[in-house]
């Protein structure tokens, strides 16, 4: 019988992929099945949209963003009480077993997440003795003590009078004079690594320290006393490059103090004026790292909180809390464009074939969310990425809701194969804008940056500064995937050497398991799945060896239940494609993979179909608890909480129409 929301119930739906004897056969996928999930799913997606048009779900990063927020809050004195009892009954619960935090769920422990964790729960008024404290900081001592913690940790304890100012990397403000072509300038750095910097380099240039009106300290998370610790800056190192920087952060100490007044008062004036030029609604970057930089930066100088730049930057942090069920967290950042091109896509599907679901309905809702998308399409701002394409004209989209000077090629994509599968003429200027803006984008290897062109010194992720890694902003397999899925879907034959180009860099990027990297998604079925979908667009034939690779990839990671599942740790070694339990989100990435690769009716696909069906609860959502993308690998990971609803969707839906399909052949980028 089906349950609510047209669900089958968990035993009909699993009879489909299993006999008795525990051996597989084939599947037989009752149609109605698939039609009863995709309706659940498509009425519980919709009841999600906002009455604009546009979806936004929660993104939710580790214990370190909320933990930052609560000492902001302690470093300014601007303490809300209420709001951090919440915050702290969400860090308790996220705590692992091994007494720390991972960045991820059910992680290993992350040092530096733990320190920042723990200082935060103190703060809040947690006794130091409670077991959980207890548990942590043993934890803590145990893997090296908080002076063995990451360089951003080492700032916020330093602006806490915790460590030294030497304790963290030399980096004076003048960087900020120096121009392109130089080696350490920050526009060789990614849009993330510019807007944080920008205020920080004012921060250890004044060395602020907090108000702490509680007078809270962590000193008894060093295994050293601090002030007895003569070398912070000791590796390990990535490269002897690590070591030669390191010498040069030795030598730079003393000459900072030296610099001319005059040119630090014009890199002082030269910072302030970056900053202010990118202030927004959605504050500095519309990350937050940056925007709380930011704020403390504006205090360390002086600026009254009534200062309406002060206001402006205050508030953007206020929009990105989360309270529900008596807990509270920070969200690194929002995600309403990049969910409303995926939640747009998956529901657009569902309306595609014989067997639509409500299709005139759908596509009117979705004309909405095509005139909220073309109204935040940024068509008059040069952002950074100009820098080394001055003759482009603009046309993306931004990954928030506004942060105008950094559009996401990624979310620019994804958006125009939205707008062009919905309705290619009334869309026709603003995909129009797009494809320029993406062809110009184009990195000379012939894939594509998130933000920028070009972003590939590789030798500056092994400054003192980059201890996490992620300085730069690369070509990576899944967004240049996406760029060749929505240049192909246009079908402009003049842009055949774009596509050719980034064809080549992706067949460069493979794997030797068959697989490819995901940069921005977990990860190698996301960058594999991302792939599969360009080459099928692209008109690669599907008994390309590389096509032929991945798939036999694929096949050999999906589990027995036919669902698929990777696990974060596969960032730092752990086996690609494996994880514990098949996961909604990633078992919808496999699916659609292999049928970009025309393996519609392969068993895998079917089983995987099957274990969507038996995954869907009875108002026809998902869960998982696992993260499922990545900030910056083996540093900060992602849970998007709408990727388990409109990826399923997406799937089931596309099985639905490629079934009903003469050719059985997918027609589109995505």
């Amino acid at each position: 019988m089906p349950l609510a929301g047209g669900v089958l119930s968990g035993q009909r739906a699993a009879s489909l992929s299993a006999d008795e004897q525990g051996g597989l056969v084939e599947t037989k996928l009752d149609p109605e099945t698939v039609d009863q999930a995709i309706t659940g799913a498509h009425a519980a997606l919709g009841k999600r949209q906002n009455e604009d048009g546009h979806w936004v779900f929660e993104l939710e990063a580790d214990a370190t963003i909320p933990a930052e927020y609560v000492l902001l809050e302690h470093f300014l004195d601007r303490i809300d009480e209420e709001r951090q009892k919440k915050i702290g009954v969400y860090l308790r619960r996220i705590q692992g077993a091994h007494g720390g935090w991972p960045l991820y769920h059910d992680g290993k422990f992350d040092l530096s997440a733990s320190v920042k964790a723990y200082f935060a729960l103190k703060a809040i008024g947690d006794d130091p003795q409670a077991p959980h404290m207890k548990r942590a900081r043993e934890a803590i001592l145990a893997h090296g003590g908080a002076e063995r913690t990451n360089v951003f940790t080492r700032i916020q304890l330093a602006l806490f009078d915790q460590v030294p100012w030497r304790a963290v990397p030399v980096m004076p403000v003048e960087l900020m004079l120096l121009p392109r072509k130089a080696f350490f300038s920050v526009w060789n750095m990614a849009y993330w690594s510019r807007t944080v910097i920008a205020p920080l380099l004012l921060l250890g240039d004044l060395k602020p320290v907090a108000r702490n009106p509680r007078g809270v300290d962590v000193q008894e998370l060093f295994r050293t006393p601090p002030g007895k610790i003569r070398d912070w800056i000791r590796g390990p190192y990535r490269s002897q490059w690590g070591r030669v920087f390191k010498y040069l952060d030795t030598a730079l100490r003393p000459v900072v103090p030296l610099f001319p007044q005059k040119l630090h008062r014009k890199a002082v004036d030269t910072t302030l004026a970056f900053i202010r030029k990118r202030l927004s609604n959605g504050g500095l970057g519309a990350i937050y790292p940056a925007m709380a930089n930011v704020v403390m930066m504006f205090r360390a100088l002086g600026v009254p909180d009534e200062d309406p730049h002060a206001v402006q930057a205050w508030q953007a942090i206020q929009d990105l809390m989360i309270e529900k069920d008596g807990e509270v967290y920070c969200q690194p950042c929002v995600s309403p464009i990049w969910d409303t091109g995926l939640a747009g896509l998956a529901m657009l599907e569902t309306a595609s074939g014989p067997r639509a679901t409500q299709p005139r309905e759908t596509r009117e809702r979705l004309e909405k969310s095509a005139a909220w998308l073309r109204e935040r399409q940024i068509l008059d701002v040069k952002g950074d990425w100009a820098v080394n394409a001055p003759d482009l004209r603009p046309g993306g989209w931004a990954f928030q809701y506004e942060n105008d000077y950094y559009p996401d090629v990624d979310d620019t994509a994804v958006v125009g194969m939205l707008l062009h599968r919905l309705d290619p003429e009334t869309n026709a200027t603003a995909i129009a804008r797009a494809r320029e803006w993406i062809i110009g984008m184009q990195s000379t290897n012939g894939g594509w940056g998130a933000f920028d062109i070009d972003n590939d010194l590789d030798v500056l992720n092994h400054i003192p500064f980059a201890d996490h890694g992620a300085l730069l902003d690369p070509p990576t397999a899944d967004v240049s995937a996406r760029c060749i899925s929505f240049l192909a879907q246009l079908g402009h034959p003049e842009d055949r050497p774009v596509i050719d180009r980034a064809l080549d860099y992706l067949r460069q990027e493979q794997e030797e398991s068959g697989s490819w990297f995901g940069r921005w998604g977990t990860n190698y079925i996301y960058g594999t799945w991302s792939v599969l979908c360009a080459l099928n667009i692209a008109g690669v034939d599907p008994r390309d060896p590389m096509v032929v690779k991945a798939v036999q990839w694929l096949k050999s990671v999906q589990r027995e239940d036919g669902g698929w599942g990777e696990d974060c740790a596969s960032y730092e070694g752990a086996p690609q494609g494996v994880y514990k339990e098949s996961l909604p989100t990633q078992t919808a990435w496999a699916v659609l993979a292999l049928m970009a690769a025309g393996e519609r009716e392969s068993e895998a696909v079917k089983r995987g179909i099957a274990a969507l069906t038996r995954m869907q609860d009875g108002h026809g959502e998902w869960h998982e608890e696992p993260y499922n993308a990545v900030g910056f690998p083996k540093v900060f990971y992602l849970r998007y909480h709408g990727y388990k609803q409109f990826f399923p969707l997406m799937a089931l839906s596309r099985y639905r129409n490629l079934g009903a399909s003469n050719s059985g052949r997918v027609e589109y980028g995505f």
